[in-house]
Protein backbone atom coordinates (compact mmCIF):
# COMPACT_ATOMS: atom_id res chain seq x y z
CA UNK A 1 0.00 0.00 0.00
CA UNK A 2 1.40 3.54 -1.10
CA UNK A 3 0.92 6.94 1.24
CA UNK A 4 0.88 10.26 -0.70
CA UNK A 5 1.95 12.75 1.64
CA UNK A 6 1.38 15.87 -0.37
CA UNK A 7 3.64 19.09 0.19
CA UNK A 8 2.24 22.14 0.23
CA UNK A 9 -0.37 24.62 -0.99
CA UNK A 10 -0.48 27.53 0.92
CA UNK A 11 -3.16 26.22 3.06
CA UNK A 12 -1.78 22.76 3.00
CA UNK A 13 -1.65 21.20 6.64
CA UNK A 14 2.49 20.25 6.34
CA UNK A 15 4.26 23.75 5.35
CA UNK A 16 1.34 25.99 4.24
CA UNK A 17 -0.35 26.93 7.77
CA UNK A 18 3.00 26.90 9.06
CA UNK A 19 5.57 28.97 7.10
CA UNK A 20 2.97 30.14 3.83
CA UNK A 21 5.28 27.95 1.44
CA UNK A 22 3.55 28.49 -2.07
CA UNK A 23 5.32 25.48 -3.73
CA UNK A 24 4.10 22.10 -4.78
CA UNK A 25 5.99 19.23 -4.36
CA UNK A 26 4.45 15.66 -3.96
CA UNK A 27 6.35 12.81 -2.56
CA UNK A 28 5.55 9.24 -2.67
CA UNK A 29 6.62 6.65 -0.15
CA UNK A 30 5.86 3.31 1.14
CA UNK A 31 4.01 2.38 3.91
CA UNK A 32 7.00 1.88 6.39
CA UNK A 33 8.50 -1.21 7.96
CA UNK A 34 9.78 -1.29 11.55
CA UNK A 35 13.13 -1.10 10.17
CA UNK A 36 12.33 1.64 8.15
CA UNK A 37 10.94 3.37 10.95
CA UNK A 38 14.74 2.76 13.42
CA UNK A 39 16.36 3.64 10.45
CA UNK A 40 14.11 7.26 9.69
CA UNK A 41 13.97 7.69 13.81
CA UNK A 42 17.48 7.72 13.90
CA UNK A 43 17.87 10.57 11.13
CA UNK A 44 14.90 12.51 13.17
CA UNK A 45 17.40 12.57 16.33
CA UNK A 46 19.88 13.97 14.64
CA UNK A 47 17.73 16.85 12.69
CA UNK A 48 15.48 18.08 15.67
CA UNK A 49 18.39 17.73 18.58
CA UNK A 50 19.33 21.45 17.94
CA UNK A 51 15.57 22.23 18.41
CA UNK A 52 15.08 20.31 21.75
CA UNK A 53 18.03 21.72 22.96
CA UNK A 54 17.46 25.41 22.59
CA UNK A 55 13.39 24.46 23.33
CA UNK A 56 15.35 23.34 26.95
CA UNK A 57 17.78 25.65 27.49
CA UNK A 58 15.35 28.55 26.60
CA UNK A 59 13.06 27.34 29.24
CA UNK A 60 16.02 26.96 31.89
CA UNK A 61 17.50 30.42 30.72
CA UNK A 62 13.58 32.15 31.11
CA UNK A 63 12.04 30.49 34.16
CA UNK A 64 12.39 34.01 36.17
CA UNK A 65 8.96 36.39 36.64
CA UNK A 66 11.59 39.43 36.41
CA UNK A 67 15.20 39.68 34.79
CA UNK A 68 17.58 38.34 37.40
CA UNK A 69 21.38 38.30 37.50
CA UNK A 70 20.84 34.77 36.03
CA UNK A 71 17.94 34.44 34.36
CA UNK A 72 15.19 36.50 32.48
CA UNK A 73 11.60 36.01 30.97
CA UNK A 74 11.12 35.90 27.29
CA UNK A 75 11.75 39.46 25.48
CA UNK A 76 14.03 40.42 28.11
CA UNK A 77 17.81 41.40 27.90
CA UNK A 78 19.99 39.19 30.51
CA UNK A 79 23.04 41.14 30.69
CA UNK A 80 25.63 38.86 32.86
CA UNK A 81 27.94 41.06 34.50
CA UNK A 82 31.01 38.71 35.42
CA UNK A 83 32.44 36.11 33.18
CA UNK A 84 31.42 32.52 33.76
CA UNK A 85 32.78 30.03 35.79
CA UNK A 86 32.79 26.56 37.03
CA UNK A 87 29.40 26.44 38.30
CA UNK A 88 28.09 27.87 35.32
CA UNK A 89 26.19 24.61 33.48
CA UNK A 90 23.38 25.74 31.64
CA UNK A 91 25.27 26.32 28.20
CA UNK A 92 28.10 23.81 27.27
CA UNK A 93 31.81 25.45 26.45
CA UNK A 94 30.83 29.21 27.73
CA UNK A 95 33.79 31.61 26.87
CA UNK A 96 35.45 33.66 29.39
CA UNK A 97 36.60 36.39 26.68
CA UNK A 98 33.29 38.57 26.42
CA UNK A 99 30.23 39.77 28.74
CA UNK A 100 27.12 38.12 27.30
CA UNK A 101 23.72 40.24 26.52
CA UNK A 102 21.32 37.55 25.90
CA UNK A 103 17.57 37.05 25.11
CA UNK A 104 15.60 34.32 24.03
CA UNK A 105 12.73 36.17 21.97
CA UNK A 106 8.88 35.08 21.03
CA UNK A 107 7.81 37.45 17.71
CA UNK A 108 4.80 35.45 17.32
CA UNK A 109 2.75 38.39 18.43
CA UNK A 110 4.54 41.08 16.76
CA UNK A 111 7.96 42.05 15.60
CA UNK A 112 10.72 43.38 18.12
CA UNK A 113 13.20 45.97 17.96
CA UNK A 114 16.57 45.59 18.68
CA UNK A 115 18.89 48.86 19.34
CA UNK A 116 22.63 48.41 20.12
CA UNK A 117 24.40 51.90 20.65
CA UNK A 118 27.74 53.12 19.18
CA UNK A 119 30.55 51.77 21.23
CA UNK A 120 34.35 51.59 20.72
CA UNK A 121 34.48 48.57 21.94
CA UNK A 122 34.60 44.76 19.85
CA UNK A 123 31.40 43.18 19.94
CA UNK A 124 28.91 40.72 18.26
CA UNK A 125 25.27 40.42 18.54
CA UNK A 126 24.10 37.21 16.49
CA UNK A 127 20.62 36.62 16.09
CA UNK A 128 19.87 32.22 15.53
CA UNK A 129 16.85 30.63 14.84
CA UNK A 130 15.42 27.73 17.17
CA UNK A 131 17.05 25.69 14.84
CA UNK A 132 20.24 27.23 16.12
CA UNK A 133 20.82 28.86 12.61
CA UNK A 134 22.19 32.04 12.59
CA UNK A 135 20.18 34.52 10.69
CA UNK A 136 21.94 37.50 10.88
CA UNK A 137 24.54 38.98 12.92
CA UNK A 138 25.21 42.66 13.75
CA UNK A 139 27.95 43.80 15.14
CA UNK A 140 31.49 45.42 14.69
CA UNK A 141 32.66 43.14 12.11
CA UNK A 142 28.92 43.06 9.76
CA UNK A 143 27.60 46.69 10.92
CA UNK A 144 30.51 48.61 12.45
CA UNK A 145 30.35 50.43 15.76
CA UNK A 146 27.83 53.48 15.42
CA UNK A 147 24.61 53.24 17.02
CA UNK A 148 22.01 50.50 15.03
CA UNK A 149 18.40 49.49 14.70
CA UNK A 150 17.53 46.67 13.69
CA UNK A 151 13.48 45.28 14.05
CA UNK A 152 13.05 41.36 13.96
CA UNK A 153 10.32 39.84 12.44
CA UNK A 154 8.57 36.22 12.55
CA UNK A 155 7.60 33.92 9.90
CA UNK A 156 4.04 35.19 9.48
CA UNK A 157 4.55 38.85 9.85
CA UNK A 158 3.23 40.94 7.27
CA UNK A 159 3.23 45.01 7.83
CA UNK A 160 5.01 48.45 7.38
CA UNK A 161 8.44 48.59 9.39
CA UNK A 162 10.48 51.97 10.02
CA UNK A 163 11.97 52.59 7.63
CA UNK A 164 15.37 53.52 8.79
CA UNK A 165 15.35 50.07 10.59
CA UNK A 166 17.24 47.10 9.19
CA UNK A 167 15.12 44.02 8.77
CA UNK A 168 15.81 40.90 10.49
CA UNK A 169 13.11 38.05 9.34
CA UNK A 170 13.02 34.57 11.08
CA UNK A 171 11.99 31.43 10.18
CA UNK A 172 11.24 30.62 13.82
CA UNK A 173 9.32 32.44 16.28
CA UNK A 174 11.40 31.63 18.73
CA UNK A 175 14.97 33.00 18.69
CA UNK A 176 18.07 33.42 20.51
CA UNK A 177 19.91 36.22 20.93
CA UNK A 178 23.76 35.84 22.12
CA UNK A 179 25.24 39.06 22.22
CA UNK A 180 28.59 39.08 23.36
CA UNK A 181 31.15 42.18 23.58
CA UNK A 182 34.92 42.46 24.12
CA UNK A 183 36.17 42.19 27.93
CA UNK A 184 40.11 43.07 28.66
CA UNK A 185 39.72 40.65 32.21
CA UNK A 186 37.66 41.78 35.43
CA UNK A 187 39.32 45.41 35.12
CA UNK A 188 37.25 46.31 32.34
CA UNK A 189 33.76 45.11 33.63
CA UNK A 190 32.87 48.55 34.57
CA UNK A 191 33.06 49.67 31.12
CA UNK A 192 31.64 46.78 29.37
CA UNK A 193 28.78 47.19 31.87
CA UNK A 194 27.94 50.73 30.63
CA UNK A 195 27.50 49.57 26.75
CA UNK A 196 25.17 46.88 28.09
CA UNK A 197 23.14 49.16 29.96
CA UNK A 198 22.63 50.66 26.36
CA UNK A 199 21.40 47.73 24.51
CA UNK A 200 17.46 47.73 24.47
CA UNK A 201 14.89 45.57 23.03
CA UNK A 202 11.28 47.00 22.71
CA UNK A 203 8.00 45.33 20.52
CA UNK A 204 7.24 47.11 17.82
CA UNK A 205 4.15 48.29 18.99
CA UNK A 206 5.79 50.11 21.81
CA UNK A 207 8.37 51.82 20.01
CA UNK A 208 8.58 55.48 20.41
CA UNK A 209 6.62 54.96 23.64
CA UNK A 210 7.52 54.91 27.20
CA UNK A 211 8.21 50.74 27.70
CA UNK A 212 8.76 48.89 30.63
CA UNK A 213 9.11 44.96 30.47
CA UNK A 214 6.41 42.83 32.63
CA UNK A 215 7.55 42.86 36.02
CA UNK A 216 5.66 39.72 36.90
CA UNK A 217 5.75 37.02 34.57
CA UNK A 218 4.12 33.38 34.92
CA UNK A 219 6.71 30.88 35.64
CA UNK A 220 5.62 27.38 34.44
CA UNK A 221 6.53 25.19 37.40
CA UNK A 222 7.66 22.14 35.44
CA UNK A 223 10.75 23.53 34.68
CA UNK A 224 13.78 21.48 35.77
CA UNK A 225 16.20 24.72 36.60
CA UNK A 226 18.84 22.66 38.58
CA UNK A 227 20.13 20.34 35.96
CA UNK A 228 21.84 21.27 32.89
CA UNK A 229 20.06 21.41 29.68
CA UNK A 230 22.33 18.96 27.85
CA UNK A 231 21.87 16.13 30.66
CA UNK A 232 18.15 16.76 30.41
CA UNK A 233 18.04 15.98 26.91
CA UNK A 234 20.73 13.10 26.98
CA UNK A 235 18.28 11.73 29.72
CA UNK A 236 15.00 11.58 27.66
CA UNK A 237 14.10 8.30 25.48
CA UNK A 238 12.33 8.26 22.55
CA UNK A 239 8.92 9.23 23.28
CA UNK A 240 9.69 12.17 25.26
CA UNK A 241 12.38 13.26 22.66
CA UNK A 242 10.09 13.10 19.65
CA UNK A 243 7.21 14.63 22.01
CA UNK A 244 9.14 17.67 22.71
CA UNK A 245 10.61 18.04 19.63
CA UNK A 246 6.61 18.02 17.68
CA UNK A 247 6.01 20.63 20.29
CA UNK A 248 8.98 22.80 19.63
CA UNK A 249 8.13 22.27 15.80
CA UNK A 250 4.16 23.75 16.18
CA UNK A 251 6.23 27.14 16.81
CA UNK A 252 9.33 26.68 14.78
CA UNK A 253 8.67 25.08 11.25
CA UNK A 254 11.06 23.19 9.04
CA UNK A 255 11.88 25.37 6.24
CA UNK A 256 11.16 24.17 3.24
CA UNK A 257 14.44 22.70 2.54
CA UNK A 258 13.23 20.42 4.74
CA UNK A 259 10.75 18.60 2.79
CA UNK A 260 12.88 15.03 2.44
CA UNK A 261 13.19 14.72 6.07
CA UNK A 262 9.86 16.06 7.23
CA UNK A 263 8.63 13.44 4.69
CA UNK A 264 9.96 10.58 7.03
CA UNK A 265 9.00 12.28 9.85
CA UNK A 266 4.93 11.77 8.76
CA UNK A 267 5.90 8.59 7.95
CA UNK A 268 7.26 7.57 11.46
CA UNK A 269 4.19 9.66 12.97
CA UNK A 270 5.45 12.86 13.58
CA UNK A 271 3.44 15.97 11.63
CA UNK A 272 5.14 18.90 12.33
CA UNK A 273 2.50 21.61 14.05
CA UNK A 274 0.88 18.53 15.44
CA UNK A 275 1.36 17.19 18.86
CA UNK A 276 3.34 13.23 18.71
CA UNK A 277 1.21 10.92 20.00
CA UNK A 278 3.53 7.59 20.77
CA UNK A 279 1.01 5.53 22.22
CA UNK A 280 -0.57 5.49 18.82
CA UNK A 281 2.17 3.48 17.29
CA UNK A 282 1.86 -0.50 17.49
CA UNK A 283 3.94 -1.91 20.05
CA UNK A 284 6.79 -2.99 17.02
CA UNK A 285 6.70 0.88 16.01
CA UNK A 286 7.53 2.08 19.65
CA UNK A 287 10.20 -0.57 19.62
CA UNK A 288 11.85 0.65 16.16
CA UNK A 289 11.94 4.21 17.22
CA UNK A 290 13.49 3.28 20.38
CA UNK A 291 16.07 1.34 19.03
CA UNK A 292 16.67 4.40 16.07
CA UNK A 293 16.63 7.20 18.67
CA UNK A 294 19.12 5.00 20.64
CA UNK A 295 21.33 4.64 17.29
CA UNK A 296 21.08 8.34 16.49
CA UNK A 297 22.37 9.02 20.11
CA UNK A 298 25.37 6.85 19.83
CA UNK A 299 25.94 7.89 16.06
CA UNK A 300 25.82 11.86 16.96
CA UNK A 301 28.29 10.85 20.09
CA UNK A 302 30.42 9.14 18.10
CA UNK A 303 30.54 10.77 14.53
CA UNK A 304 33.04 13.54 13.73
CA UNK A 305 31.14 16.24 11.09
CA UNK A 306 31.24 15.79 7.30
CA UNK A 307 32.65 19.32 7.23
CA UNK A 308 35.34 18.95 10.31
CA UNK A 309 39.02 19.82 9.35
CA UNK A 310 41.59 18.21 11.64
CA UNK A 311 45.43 19.42 11.84
CA UNK A 312 47.99 18.70 14.44
CA UNK A 313 45.77 17.31 17.23
CA UNK A 314 43.56 20.48 16.78
CA UNK A 315 39.39 19.69 14.88
CA UNK A 316 37.54 22.86 13.10
CA UNK A 317 34.91 23.24 11.24
CA UNK A 318 34.36 24.58 7.58
CA UNK A 319 30.86 25.63 8.29
CA UNK A 320 29.53 26.68 11.70
CA UNK A 321 26.04 28.48 12.00
CA UNK A 322 24.78 28.11 8.69
CA UNK A 323 23.90 24.21 7.40
CA UNK A 324 21.53 24.00 5.42
CA UNK A 325 20.66 19.87 5.03
CA UNK A 326 23.75 19.04 7.07
CA UNK A 327 22.08 17.97 10.28
CA UNK A 328 24.75 15.79 11.66
CA UNK A 329 26.80 19.36 11.56
CA UNK A 330 24.24 21.41 13.15
CA UNK A 331 23.57 18.90 15.88
CA UNK A 332 27.18 18.02 16.95
CA UNK A 333 27.83 22.12 17.13
CA UNK A 334 24.61 22.14 19.37
CA UNK A 335 26.25 19.25 21.39
CA UNK A 336 29.70 20.59 21.86
CA UNK A 337 28.99 24.64 21.55
CA UNK A 338 25.58 25.42 21.51
CA UNK A 339 25.14 28.99 20.18
CA UNK A 340 28.54 29.21 18.34
CA UNK A 341 29.47 32.17 15.27
CA UNK A 342 29.58 31.57 12.01
CA UNK A 343 33.50 31.51 10.70
CA UNK A 344 33.15 35.09 9.90
CA UNK A 345 32.87 35.71 13.74
CA UNK A 346 34.75 32.86 15.16
CA UNK A 347 36.96 30.22 14.23
CA UNK A 348 36.78 27.86 16.99
CA UNK A 349 39.87 24.95 17.28
CA UNK A 350 39.13 21.99 19.57
CA UNK A 351 41.22 19.44 21.05
CA UNK A 352 41.03 16.30 23.32
CA UNK A 353 44.26 14.79 22.88
CA UNK A 354 48.06 15.89 22.74
CA UNK A 355 50.60 15.86 19.41
CA UNK A 356 50.85 11.61 19.61
CA UNK A 357 47.13 10.93 19.94
CA UNK A 358 47.30 10.78 23.60
CA UNK A 359 43.94 12.07 26.00
CA UNK A 360 44.73 15.45 27.49
CA UNK A 361 44.72 14.08 31.16
CA UNK A 362 46.00 16.42 34.41
CA UNK A 363 48.95 14.16 35.35
CA UNK A 364 50.36 15.69 32.39
CA UNK A 365 52.38 18.33 31.61
CA UNK A 366 51.66 20.68 27.87
CA UNK A 367 53.02 23.26 25.96
CA UNK A 368 51.34 24.95 23.49
CA UNK A 369 54.32 26.84 21.53
CA UNK A 370 53.74 29.57 18.69
CA UNK A 371 56.67 30.74 16.79
CA UNK A 372 57.43 33.52 15.81
CA UNK A 373 54.79 35.54 13.63
CA UNK A 374 52.41 32.17 14.33
CA UNK A 375 50.40 33.56 17.03
CA UNK A 376 46.22 33.37 15.94
CA UNK A 377 45.80 35.91 13.16
CA UNK A 378 42.02 37.90 14.40
CA UNK A 379 41.20 41.67 13.72
CA UNK A 380 39.39 40.99 16.97
CA UNK A 381 41.38 39.06 19.88
CA UNK A 382 42.26 35.19 20.83
CA UNK A 383 41.70 33.04 23.78
CA UNK A 384 42.80 29.22 24.79
CA UNK A 385 40.07 27.85 27.16
CA UNK A 386 40.11 24.96 29.38
CA UNK A 387 36.93 22.52 29.97
CA UNK A 388 36.46 18.81 31.75
CA UNK A 389 35.25 16.31 29.81
CA UNK A 390 31.74 17.35 29.57
CA UNK A 391 32.95 20.88 28.16
CA UNK A 392 32.64 22.85 31.71
CA UNK A 393 35.04 25.44 33.13
CA UNK A 394 36.95 23.57 36.23
CA UNK A 395 37.69 25.40 39.21
CA UNK A 396 41.41 26.05 39.71
CA UNK A 397 43.50 28.18 41.87
CA UNK A 398 44.02 31.11 40.49
CA UNK A 399 40.87 31.34 38.87
CA UNK A 400 41.73 31.51 34.99
CA UNK A 401 39.62 29.70 32.82
CA UNK A 402 41.28 31.08 29.79
CA UNK A 403 43.99 32.92 28.57
CA UNK A 404 45.03 34.94 25.41
CA UNK A 405 46.11 37.87 23.97
CA UNK A 406 44.99 40.24 26.32
CA UNK A 407 46.75 38.75 29.16
CA UNK A 408 49.92 40.09 29.94
CA UNK A 409 52.00 37.25 28.68
CA UNK A 410 55.86 36.49 29.05
CA UNK A 411 57.20 36.27 24.99
CA UNK A 412 60.88 33.78 24.68
CA UNK A 413 63.94 35.73 23.68
CA UNK A 414 63.54 34.30 19.99
CA UNK A 415 59.91 35.95 20.06
CA UNK A 416 57.36 32.44 20.12
CA UNK A 417 55.35 32.46 23.13
CA UNK A 418 54.38 29.12 25.43
CA UNK A 419 51.39 28.40 26.94
CA UNK A 420 51.42 26.03 29.48
CA UNK A 421 48.69 23.61 29.93
CA UNK A 422 49.10 21.44 33.76
CA UNK A 423 47.61 21.04 36.98
CA UNK A 424 50.31 22.29 39.17
CA UNK A 425 52.08 25.51 38.88
CA UNK A 426 54.94 25.95 36.61
CA UNK A 427 56.73 28.02 38.45
CA UNK A 428 56.22 31.57 39.60
CA UNK A 429 58.38 32.95 36.48
CA UNK A 430 56.06 31.19 34.23
CA UNK A 431 52.76 31.22 35.83
CA UNK A 432 51.52 34.19 33.42
CA UNK A 433 51.83 32.01 30.71
CA UNK A 434 49.75 28.99 33.04
CA UNK A 435 46.29 27.54 31.92
CA UNK A 436 45.05 25.36 34.66
CA UNK A 437 44.25 21.97 34.26
CA UNK A 438 42.31 19.68 36.57
CA UNK A 439 43.67 16.44 37.70
CA UNK A 440 41.37 14.25 35.48
CA UNK A 441 40.80 14.44 31.71
CA UNK A 442 40.27 17.54 30.08
CA UNK A 443 39.39 19.11 26.43
CA UNK A 444 40.78 22.41 24.80
CA UNK A 445 39.07 25.36 22.71
CA UNK A 446 40.71 27.58 20.99
CA UNK A 447 38.81 31.09 19.87
CA UNK A 448 39.91 33.48 16.94
CA UNK A 449 37.41 36.56 16.74
CA UNK A 450 36.93 38.22 13.49
CA UNK A 451 39.74 35.74 11.76
CA UNK A 452 41.97 37.26 9.30
CA UNK A 453 41.54 35.33 5.51
CA UNK A 454 44.85 33.03 5.97
CA UNK A 455 42.96 31.56 9.19
CA UNK A 456 39.51 31.47 7.27
CA UNK A 457 41.57 29.57 3.93
CA UNK A 458 43.05 27.31 5.92
CA UNK A 459 46.43 28.64 5.73
CA UNK A 460 46.86 29.29 9.09
CA UNK A 461 46.82 26.28 11.09
CA UNK A 462 46.84 26.30 14.96
CA UNK A 463 50.12 24.37 16.58
CA UNK A 464 50.38 20.86 18.30
CA UNK A 465 50.05 20.62 22.02
CA UNK A 466 53.31 18.95 23.13
CA UNK A 467 53.18 16.82 26.39
CA UNK A 468 56.38 17.81 27.98
CA UNK A 469 59.56 15.31 29.38
CA UNK A 470 60.28 17.86 31.84
CA UNK A 471 58.01 21.17 32.74
CA UNK A 472 58.32 23.79 30.36
CA UNK A 473 60.59 21.84 27.82
CA UNK A 474 59.75 20.33 24.59
CA UNK A 475 59.47 17.08 23.70
CA UNK A 476 63.08 16.92 21.42
CA UNK A 477 61.79 14.13 18.95
CA UNK A 478 58.81 17.24 17.84
CA UNK A 479 59.09 19.45 15.33
CA UNK A 480 56.96 22.45 14.60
Amino acid sequence: MKITLRVLTVNAVLFGALIGCSTTKEVTVSRITPQEAQTFAAEAFIYGYPLVLSGVTRDVETAAAYTTKSKAPINQLLHKRTFPDERFMEVVTPNADTLYSTAWLDVSEGPIVLTLPSSNRYYLAPILSAWTEVIASPGTRSSGNDRREFVITGPKWKGPLPTDMQEIKSPTNNLWLIGRIQTNGKKDYLTVHNIQDNWELTPLRFYGKSYLPPSNVEINPNVDTSTPPVDQVAKMDAKAFFSHMAEEMKHNPPVAADVPMVVKLQAMGLTPGEAFVYENLSPAMQQALDDGYAAGVKRLQTSIPSNASVNNGWMSLRTVGIYGDKYLDRAYVAMTGLGANTREDAVYFRAVTDATGDKFNGKNKYVLRFKKGQIPPVNGFWSLSMYNSKRFFVKNPIDRFAIGDRDRLNFNSDGSLDIYVQSQSPGKAKEANWLPAPAEDFNLVMRLYWPKQVVLDGTWKAPAVERTSEPGRLSKNVEF
